[in-house]
């Protein structure tokens, strides 16, 4: 019992240890709580700001201009990528979209860690991802660290105007979510599904 304890011990020291000498970086993508004041991280966050203000800027006479532009922001994107400006993000690399994503007005991600989009996707005006969070307790929020949970959203998914998705929430392929509606629990496969929480509403055939 003694071996076993001080065995237990040790493993948990080396978790320990392995965490304290992780970036801040790399405990943020791992998912663990971490600074996001950390030099490197608000460097990263201020080169996105500017370039997703670029875009913001830029008219529609010179879209093409806008469009190469957004490839540069986003980690990963297929053909026939669309986004209305204006368009807010954190890093912009931790977002990974398929082909023919359409995004309009005013939609934020937060992608703290990754958010990752399949084919045929389209979000209305104001749509909110968020992978960010903070912790329930009171003492360690104040801290200033947080951490954030992946979000993932399959092919064929339309999601209505002021809709918000929370972090660590999977949707299916073929998902409708309502406007207004914010999803808090992962969303299977072909329904439509609405409300504050969300919740499925009825069935769509495939």
């Amino acid at each position: 019992m003694i071996l076993r304890l001080n065995l237990s011990n040790l493993i948990g020291n080396l978790g320990f240890l392995n965490m304290s000498f992780m970036t801040e970086k790399q405990k943020m993508l791992s998912g663990e709580m971490y600074d996001p004041q950390d030099s490197i991280l608000r460097a990263e966050r201020e080169y996105a700001r500017l370039l997703f203000q670029k875009i913001n800027k830029i008219d529609e006479s010179r879209k093409e201009e806008r469009s190469n532009l957004l490839y540069e922001l986003l980690g990963r994107a297929g053909d026939n990528l669309w986004i209305e400006p204006p368009f807010y993000c954190d890093y912009g690399y931790n977002i990974s979209v398929g082909d023919q994503v359409f995004f309009n007005f005013n939609c934020c991600i937060l992608d703290v860690m990754p958010v990752t989009i399949g084919n045929n996707f389209m979000a209305a005006p104001n749509v909110q991802i968020y992978t960010a969070t903070h912790p329930l307790e009171a003492k360690a929020r104040n801290s200033g660290r947080e951490f954030a949970k992946p979000v993932a959203i399959g092919n064929d998914v339309w999601i209505g105007g002021g809709a918000i998705i929370c972090p660590g929430v999977t949707i299916g392929n073929g998902v409708v979510v309502g406007a207004g509606a914010v999803v808090t629990k992962n969303v299977k496969d072909h329904v439509f599904v609405a409300g504050n929480p969300a919740r499925i509403i009825r069935s769509i055939e495939n």
